[in-house]
């Protein structure tokens, strides 16, 4: 096979799904909205919680955004408080795509509108679901590792992978894209571990089992960003630095540098900003 590899940034599109009402001719006045986001100290939510906070502010509402540090069991509780204070509306990134069911509920109770901003739910009685093409974005990424692989002579080699938690759509159509991808040209996975608190520690160590356990291996994928160093780590303790790409979903600042420098073999990167502008407008039209 023969493929010219472009190491560049994929810009994945935004998908919204819209079931909206006709748009209000005036502004929203004295109204409220409350984020409710997984895990605030990761970039990609944090850039997310201020495209909705520059646009709720634009359109006139107050915004509070409520923290859930990746526990269901906190994302309910803040869902609660939320209710509570009176809101006028519920933007909502789930920490996982079951547990959006109980919170949508709690809100059609309470008869407050419910946006969904990224990751998925299982149920659909929401206003809007906004969302990245997560799976024709790895099927993208997949298409660039094989290339990569192809050109250094490594196609018998394997792929492992570290994935956002399965629960959630999006990590679960990540996982069939990619996945895909690998299929189509022979490529064969060592193996996936599933992020559970994101942290540097935990990217590490399953960078580091999957180096251990896999001889053959050849490739990490990181289904995040923030936390590729812990990866790049395992790489290099393990003596293989240059013997295992690394390629990632999302972006950090830094990637276009480490793209060029063949640190990083290539990165999808979303527009998380926009899409929280995107989700305060589908609910200052509902």
């Amino acid at each position: 096979m023969k493929h010219s590899l472009a190491r560049v940034f994929r810009a994945l599109p935004v998908v919204l799904i819209l079931m909206l009402n006709p748009a209000p001719d005036a502004a929203a006045q004295e109204r409220t909205l409350a984020y409710l986001v997984p895990d605030i100290r990761i970039p990609f939510w944090d850039i997310m919680a201020r495209g909705i906070h520059q646009k709720a502010t634009e359109l006139g509402y107050e915004l509070s955004v409520h923290s859930a540090d990746n526990l269901a069991r906190r994302e309910l509780e803040a869902t609660v408080a939320a209710i509570d204070s009176g809101v006028d509306g519920i933007i909502l990134s789930p920490t996982q795509s079951s547990a959006a069911v109980t919170v949508l509920k709690l809100a059609e109770q309470a008869g407050i509108p419910v946006v969904i901003s990224d990751i998925g739910a299982k149920s659909d009685n929401y206003v809007s679901y906004i969302e990245s093409d997560n799976d024709q974005g790895a099927y993208d990424l997949g298409e660039l590792l094989v290339a990569a692989l192809d050109e250094k002579g490594w196609m018998d080699g394997t792929v492992g992978i570290v994935a956002i938690p399965q629960k959630r759509a999006n990590g679960k159509a990540r996982t069939e894209g990619f996945m895909r991808a690998l299929e189509e040209h022979g490529v064969s996975t060592a193996g996936i571990y599933q992020q559970a608190d994101f942290s540097y520690r935990e990217t590490y160590e399953f960078s580091r089992r999957l180096i251990q356990d896999n001889p053959q291996l050849r490739a990490i994928w990181l289904q995040g960003s923030n936390r590729y160093r812990g990866a790049l780590d395992a790489i290099w303790e393990s003596g293989k630095t240059g013997q295992i790409l690394l390629i990632c979903f999302d972006a950090e600042p830094e990637f276009l540098a480490m793209i060029r420098s063949g640190d990083l073999v290539a990165a999808g990167m979303q527009q998380p900003f926009l899409m929280g502008e995107t989700a305060v407008e589908a609910m200052h039209r509902h």
